[in-house]
């Protein structure tokens, strides 16, 4: 499968897509789009940007088709070996979702716009681009010649989004032998220095947790608007982020490292460490799952944490940041109906929509919370002999390394056996139910010397709430190291 991306009139924001399918020996041929993409669990319909759609032969005659799906077309393919299927697609927003072209960018998530045929998932697909010979091109694919990007299937086409542009900057560095490289497209001015120092922080400690990085390089891709944003979206060897306003200051900064902390442990956790559920996607349909409380709640809670660990934030800094954290999910939905598996299920119905007040919780705000709850309960079961730490690195070994799927059971039994004991109580009230968790987590919390206090409530509303270190709690320095030491 080759594709063929280019912007003609980028004013126009529509990108132009020709799709070629070779070694076509059926007398049908059914093309179909993505419907969603990973990393946001629902369904976006991609097919509804799309203007002009078109199929002609190898000689550039056109076959007849049909649409039998909102996103999938058959095709008569009348003796044609080869297919060319030419398309519009529009888009008119940026996010680190979506794709876009300017008159100095073409961004492209290529599961937006990309065309497959079911039984050609697993064949080597190129994508070429159509851009001035004085652009850059960042990307996690390989490049095979000038403007040529390959893939060795479609699942990693798709999984590898894309910036072109006559302005991007670049640095890299190196963890052991993978290379990492922050790619910044946007009206800014990079302190090189001061990123390649604090990311390299971060990279080593997350390798050093899990003892290996999974790809030989990575990316940070970046793009910088004028207008407040942030976003990121996890890939198999790169990230897509999106942030603003550039600004230049300390808050751009703060955003830049706790998205980019929380995009690479993505790199183990969800794009190896997959629920089963998922293994593989099937785009075209929802993929219900369980388990998003670990793929987003786990990774939440380490992002910052991995930060504090390697220095790049002090105590005071992590300890903001998880105030932050505590108070959306108390704030928010501490009181909500359903539980983290609930809602997990429900990120296909409603998740990223504000939706009905007090029935769904964030998989990565209360994620978290019962994150920390599990790592200050293993450690101070063990004093701190094991934790979380060693719960993510049993679920590597046995189900991302081999890159075989793991069910809720999976990671409740891996849990128990780091623990070294049945954890009913934990997952029946911070997984399976809804109670509200400020008295528990604040016996988790005293163990580290902190306390979630909350002011009183007007009627009718959630009280306001403020993490609070313990006045004269001994020893503090030493059960710190749940912010300080790996275990």
């Amino acid at each position: 499968m080759h594709y063929r991306i280019s912007s003609s009139n980028p004013s126009s924001r529509t990108i132009e897509i020709e799709f070629f399918l070779t070694g076509v020996s059926s007398p049908t041929v059914e093309l179909q789009l993505p419907a969603w993409r990973p990393g946001r669990y629902e369904l976006q319909n991609f097919a509804k940007n799309i203007q002009r759609f078109e199929i002609f032969d190898q000689n550039g005659n056109p076959l007849s088709f049909e649409k039998i799906t909102k996103d999938r077309w058959r095709v008569q393919t009348e003796g044609a070996s080869e297919l060319v299927a030419r398309y519009t697609y529009y888009s008119n927003t940026v996010n680190a979702g979506t794709s876009f072209a300017d008159d100095r960018l073409l961004y492209i998530n290529p599961v937006n716009l990309c065309l497959y045929a079911d039984d050609r998932l697993h064949e080597p697909c190129t994508l070429e681009l159509v851009i001035p010979d004085t652009w850059e091109i960042a990307c996690g694919l390989k490049p095979t010649a000038p403007n040529l990007l390959s893939a060795t299937d479609f699942y990693e086409l798709v999984d590898c989004p894309l910036i072109a542009s006559p302005e991007l900057q670049h640095a890299e560095y190196k963890v052991g032998e993978t290379a990492f490289h922050i790619w910044i497209n946007g009206a800014i001015r990079p302190d090189w220095e001061r990123i390649k120092r604090d990311f390299q922080r971060f990279s080593e400690v997350q390798v050093q947790l899990f003892g290996e990085f999974p790809e030989k390089d990575y990316h940070f891709l970046t793009l910088i608007l004028t207008t407040p944003f942030y976003h990121g979206v996890e890939h198999r060897n790169s990230t897509m982020l999106v942030l603003g306003p550039n600004d230049e200051g300390e808050g751009l900064y703060t955003d830049l490292l706790g998205v980019s902390s929380h995009e690479l442990f993505h790199a183990w956790n969800v794009i190896r460490i997959r629920p089963a559920e998922l293994l593989p996607y099937d785009f075209t349909k929802e993929n219900y799952f369980t388990t998003c409380f670990v793929a987003e709640g786990v990774t939440t809670y380490y992002g910052d944490v991995m930060l504090r660990r390697s220095n790049v934030f002090d105590d005071a800094a992590y300890l903001k940041e998880l105030q932050v954290l505590l108070k959306r999910h108390f704030e928010a939905n501490g009181r909500a109906f359903q539980s983290l598996t609930e809602s997990s299920w429900d990120l296909w119905l409603d998740g990223y929509d504000k939706g009905v007040p007090n029935r769904k919780v964030s998989v990565y705000n209360k994620g978290a919370t019962v994150a920390l709850i599990l790592d200050l309960h293993i450690r101070r079961k063990r004093n701190h002999a094991r934790s979380l730490d060693d719960v993510m690195r049993l679920m590597w070994e046995r189900f991302g390394k081999p890159f075989i799927g793991y069910t809720l059971d999976d990671y409740r039994a891996v849990a128990e056996e780091v623990a070294g004991e049945p954890l009913d109580w934990y997952f029946d009230r911070c997984i399976f139910g809804n109670e509200p968790l400020e008295s528990l987590l604040n016996e988790y919390l005293a163990f580290v010397g902190l306390s979630l206090e909350s002011d009183a409530a007007d009627q009718g509303s959630a009280p306001a709430v403020f993490l609070v270190q313990i006045d004269g709690s001994e020893g503090l320095e030493d059960r710190f190291r749940w912010l300080t030491n790996q275990r």
